[in-house]
């Protein structure tokens, strides 16, 4: 059974063959070649693109035809539309329970505009862009995500995609709605080939397929917590997985962890900090958030802790948009995730607040 889904996006879910061809015919023509007519530029290109500009300008350097290729790419975002069936799709996959990531060579800045003006951003769990050869990045991410290859496939337009697929052991499946024809395609021997995206809900089992949380029959344990500072301001993170609002960083418990440790590992990737003292606080049965992006039923050990630094820097990872350190009180006003506010709400209502206990320590 497919459980994951590895999107390409070029060709496979967005129609930005005219913007690519425009920047792409920037770079050819700042080094003296003629431009390229459509026709002309499917015939040639080819990934990892490395490739393809090595043969068309042996002596240019790549950051600067990357440079180059960024200047002249078009910048209104809503130019570059999705392709028919994609979103109908996108959705399918979301409904029936499928994990969601991008693997795509196209710049991280061209992806995030384009899907967000497109309005499909939060289908994807994460988005591994800018990508040169997805053979190496496909590896890359079935061992972040930890995703069986024997569950996964690769859908994309071009002989590299059904090449990465191969090589990582995943299903295969090209379709024809992009910058390769059927004829380059089935060169690379896809284990299912399509003339566009509305063949493939048939194929992976129609929509009364229910892979409840991604393949799991059981809840997910995670870890979170409500850092505090030495002012006593608490830390809320913004992150689309959670429709955008504020919440407490945190993540998956893996296989063989303690749960503190856990804890410290998942707030170190997402924040770059360091905690001291962390101390439990509450377990919360979330089954099918609402907010969330996904389909999910988690246990969420919650927990308190304290930054070790006196004056913290948070570095975000790509899993938030937005940090804030606030007042407990203004901390409560945000527009929090559920969890965090029950969270928050159990906290104020044992007295564990940072202002209730340092209230209580007052004569």
């Amino acid at each position: 059974m497919i459980r994951n889904l590895i999107f390409d996006w070029s060709g496979t879910l967005a129609d930005d063959l005219a913007g690519v061809l425009h920047a792409t015919n920037g770079v050819l023509v700042h080094h003296g070649r003629v431009a390229l007519s459509r026709e002309e530029f499917r015939a040639v290109f080819r990934l990892p693109y490395t490739e393809f500009y090595k043969e068309m300008l042996p002596d240019a350097c790549i950051e600067t035809v990357k440079e180059i290729y960024m200047a002249h790419f078009p910048a209104d975002s809503a130019a570059v539309p999705l392709l028919p069936h994609a979103r109908e799709f996108l959705q399918y996959a979301a409904a029936t329970g499928r994990r969601i990531v991008l693997l795509s060579s196209a710049p991280e800045e061209h992806f995030e505009a384009q899907a967000r003006a497109n309005g499909v951003r939060d289908f994807f769990e994460d988005a591994f862009c800018g990508v040169v050869d997805k053979r190496e990045g496909i590896r890359l991410l079935l061992e972040k995500h930890e995703m069986a290859a024997e569950e996964t496939a690769f859908i994309g337009d071009m002989r590299h995609d059904m090449e990465s697929a191969h090589s990582a052991g995943v299903l295969s499946i090209a379709t024809c709605t992009g910058y390769d024809s059927a004829v380059v395609l089935m060169q690379a021997h896809p284990d299912v080939l399509v003339p566009d995206l509305s063949r493939l809900p048939r194929l992976l089992g129609g929509w009364h397929v229910q892979l409840a949380n991604h393949g799991h029959h059981f809840p997910v344990a995670t870890v979170g917590a409500l850092i505090t500072n030495h002012r006593d301001e608490v830390l809320l993170l913004r992150t689309h997985k959670w429709s955008h609002r504020w919440g407490i960083p945190g993540g998956k418990i893996k296989r063989g962890e303690s749960c503190e440790t856990a804890l410290r590992r998942e707030v170190l990737e997402e924040t770059g900090l360091a905690l001291g003292e962390v101390t439990f606080v509450m377990v919360q049965d979330c089954v099918e958030p609402p907010e969330f992006m996904r389909s999910a039923h988690f246990l969420l050990l919650n927990y308190t802790a304290r930054c070790l630094e006196s004056l913290p820097q948070v570095v975000l990872n790509d899993e938030a948009e937005a940090f804030q350190w606030l007042p407990w009180a203004d901390a409560m006003r945000m527009e929090l995730n559920i969890p965090t506010r029950v969270l928050m709400e159990e906290m104020e209502r044992r007295g564990l607040a940072p202002t209730q206990v340092v209230g209580a320590l007052q004569p």
